[in-house]
């Protein structure tokens, strides 16, 4: 069978056009999927991780301020009533998470409680006091009892709670009664919106879960898995001690790019083992890439009937012309880096190698788009700085060329003071423009050289480079500047208001450091700085 010159022209540029398009299509899909993927794993292994760490630092907080609590004489002398309910009521005031707090004598009957609930009533059967009066207990969330119909409900949820509770020694160290309170498990689900509303528009669909040790039953989750067993390859690895991400399938039969963590405590709190699971569906996780290579065969598809019907009508003139434009495009669709021929004189051929090649610089403005989108999800979109996401890359980056500079990373990590009450004051929008402004300080305070982070909320982190004969003088520098910087008044549309900083500073010298744990030690520096006062540098002794 024979076809004509101008139909087999016809169908041969259909074809060339569609085969490398859908070649293009299909490399950078390929390139791009396992990215992609990575990219999202890794941001939910860390959120998993920031998760379970604010869950072990609260609660280590709250023991702590019961510990210091249960050490005051005046809750030593148990007919002092009027004073210690004043002292429940202000810690209950303080930290609105105590959903309630009492104190028993040595048999298990409270004598004081905030708001008089259950005050003169028997809990020595509850386990709040049985383990309480040993010296120190804190509970796996539980539902309520004795509670359940005196403390006000406004969402009608079944309530539940985290017991604290501490002996309280007389002066010979003989315990005289139990201080024990109640935590309201709703701060879990506070954290969880904290921690997911800064990438709401990158993880779009995120779902985290809090999971016991006990029996493996989710404690915090959607709503209707609450309270049912997991039996995940992830909650496995998490107890194992690892901080990953994985592609698994869920009891529903679908599939989720799943991050997880597990909650190791925090300095001297030994934890409840919570395994923190971050998960996204894994069309959700997809979906950009899809909708990229979906534009990419309409625009391909698009040009071939164009192509196709002129190869139809002009092929009496550029029959010659064509067939080197073919090579040429084979050479592109092969991967060789190639432009496709410009002819002149002959001006329909003019056309068709012009046209040509903008089609090929089409698709590579396709692949450029690609990257864009990459470099967007590597910043903070309120304040233009490096995110989480892209510190791994960084640092794995930079620690080799500091090992080939033979030079040293330091880290500050930054948290600013006094933060949480401009936003409360003046809502998120100022908060956000106290935000941006922060970022630019940071940014005037450091050498081009120097790299600045906004790692979520109000926390930063400054990468320097530094030599290892230096890096205190530097680090102390920067320190001084930043905090003298951040210490200046902001201008914003409600006033000026001011704000304080509290740094952590660690070196990394050598690549038998891993950058992660120097992050890590920077942060326990960071509070030590908030605990002795705030407003200043500490370097940590861990990493030095």
């Amino acid at each position: 069978m024979t076809i004509k010159l101008r139909t087999f022209v016809a169908l041969l540029f259909a074809v060339i056009i569609i085969l490398l398009t859908v070649s293009l299509s299909y490399f950078i899909g390929q390139q791009s999927s396992e990215k992609v993927t990575a990219e999202i794993g890794n941001s939910l292994s860390t959120t998993a991780y920031q998760m379970a760490d604010k869950l072990d630092f609260f609660m280590w907080s709250r023991e702590g301020e019961i510990e210091v609590l249960s050490e005051l004489e005046a809750l030593k002398d148990l007919n002092n009533i009027e004073e210690m309910s004043n002292l429940l009521e202000q810690l209950q005031e303080s930290f609105p998470a105590f959903s309630w707090v009492g104190i028993t004598d040595k048999d298990g009957k409270v004598i004081a409680a905030t708001d008089n609930i259950l005050k003169g009533a028997d809990i020595s059967m509850r386990p709040v006091y049985m383990e309480g009066i040993k010296g120190r207990f804190i509970g796996d969330v539980h539902d309520a009892v004795l509670l359940a119909d005196l403390l006000p409900n406004p969402s009608g949820e079944p309530m539940k709670f985290v017991d604290i509770s501490r002996a309280i020694e007389n002066d010979e160290g003989e315990p005289i009664g139990v201080l024990a309170a109640h935590l309201s498990w709703d701060w879990s689900k506070q954290v969880e919106r904290d921690l997911l509303r800064p990438l709401e528009n990158y993880l779009r669909g995120a779902e985290v879960f809090i999971i016991s040790k006990a029996d493996d039953t989710v404690l915090l989750g959607p709503s209707k898995m609450v309270g049912s067993k997991l039996e995940l390859r992830s909650i496995q690895q998490a107890q194992n001690g690892k901080n990953d991400w994985q592609l698994e399938t869920w009891p529903d039969e679908k599939e989720y790019v799943t991050g997880y963590a597990y909650g190791q405590g925090y300095q001297n709190y030994e934890g409840l083992g919570w395994t923190v699971l971050v998960r996204i569906p894994k069309e959700i996780a997809y979906q950009p890439l899809e909708d990229l290579q979906q534009s990419i065969l309409l625009i391909g598809l698009g040009f071939a009937v164009l192509f196709s019907f002129l190869g139809w009508y002009l092929s009496g003139f550029f029959t010659k012309p064509l067939r080197k434009i073919t090579i040429s495009a084979n050479q592109l669709m092969l991967g060789q880096n190639v432009e496709i021929p410009e002819y002149k004189g002959i001006k329909d051929i003019e056309i068709l190698s012009t046209t040509l090649r903008d089609l090929v610089s089409s698709l590579v403005k396709s692949v450029k788009d690609l990257n864009d989108m990459e470099s967007l999800a590597h910043h903070d979109k309120l304040t233009g700085l490096y995110n989480r996401i892209y510190l791994d890359t960084y640092i794995e980056k930079e620690s080799k060329q500091a090992i080939i500079n033979r030079n040293t990373l330091t880290y500050l990590f930054l948290d600013l003071d006094g933060f949480k009450l401009v936003n409360d004051q003046y809502g998120h929008e100022a908060g956000d423009v106290l935000l941006k402004e922060v970022a630019n300080r940071l940014t005037q305070s450091i050498s081009l050289n120097d790299q600045a982070f906004r790692i979520g909320g109000d926390e930063f982190l400054l990468i320097l480079h530094t030599s290892e004969h230096n890096y205190r003088d530097v680090a102390n520098k920067i320190g001084d500047e930043v905090i003298h910087r951040l210490n200046l008044p902001f201008e914003l549309p409600q006033g000026a208001v001011h704000i304080g900083c509290s740094i952590g500073a660690a070196v990394w010298k050598s690549e038998e450091q891993d950058g992660i744990d120097i992050i890590r030690y920077a942060d326990e520096a960071l509070y030590e700085s908030k605990r002795t006062g705030k407003n200043k540098l500490t370097f940590s002794s861990t990493a030095n």
